[in-house]
């Protein structure tokens, strides 16, 4: 099989807040509805833009305008790699997710154009991190879901204060 060109790179945050040894560990979601369509929720996250000198810089920003949020203890998770949807040569999207901690949020601060210009509603939810949490929802990519389903206990691993 022939390589197919990388033609767009998200990076989305895989949010954790709270503390597994004291009352367990929520995730932080976007329940994104579109007129005439099903809701479905989404990881923080978005595109890599120019002015991002790295993945990771642009999940800071994209936290940041969607969530008015900072996070910490970003660690890699899972990648994932879709055919781009408007048909670029053939190209992919290649989606990072990154397990990070939520340090602050404050929802007043969301700016950027799914606040500024909307179309439909993202309203910032919290469920358990648990796989009941997890079946409560519509998470997509699917890709994803079935990834955090089979290996929530590998990723709550991946904020061990162990992990160097």
């Amino acid at each position: 099989m022939t390589e197919r060109p990388v033609v767009k790179r998200t990076a989305r945050a895989i949010l954790l807040d709270g503390d597994p040894a004291t009352g367990g560990l929520d995730m932080i979601l976007i329940k994104r509805t579109k007129p005439g369509q099903a809701p479905y929720w989404i990881t923080p996250g978005g595109g890599v833009e120019p002015g991002d000198t790295t993945v990771v810089a642009a999940l800071h920003r994209e936290v940041d305008e969607e969530l008015g949020a900072k996070i910490t203890d970003v660690v890699p998770a899972f990648v994932d790699t879709v055919p781009h949807p408007h048909g670029h040569d053939h190209g992919v999207k290649v989606q990072h997710f990154f397990v990070c901690r939520l340090a602050s949020m404050d929802l007043a601060r969301r700016h950027g154009p799914e606040i500024d210009d909307p179309q439909g509603t993202y309203d910032v939810v919290s469920i358990p991190f648990t796989r009941a949490g997890l079946d409560s929802v519509e998470v997509v990519p699917p890709t994803l879901r079935a990834y955090l389903r089979a290996n929530i206990e590998g990723v709550r691993a991946l904020l061990a204060h162990d992990l160097g």
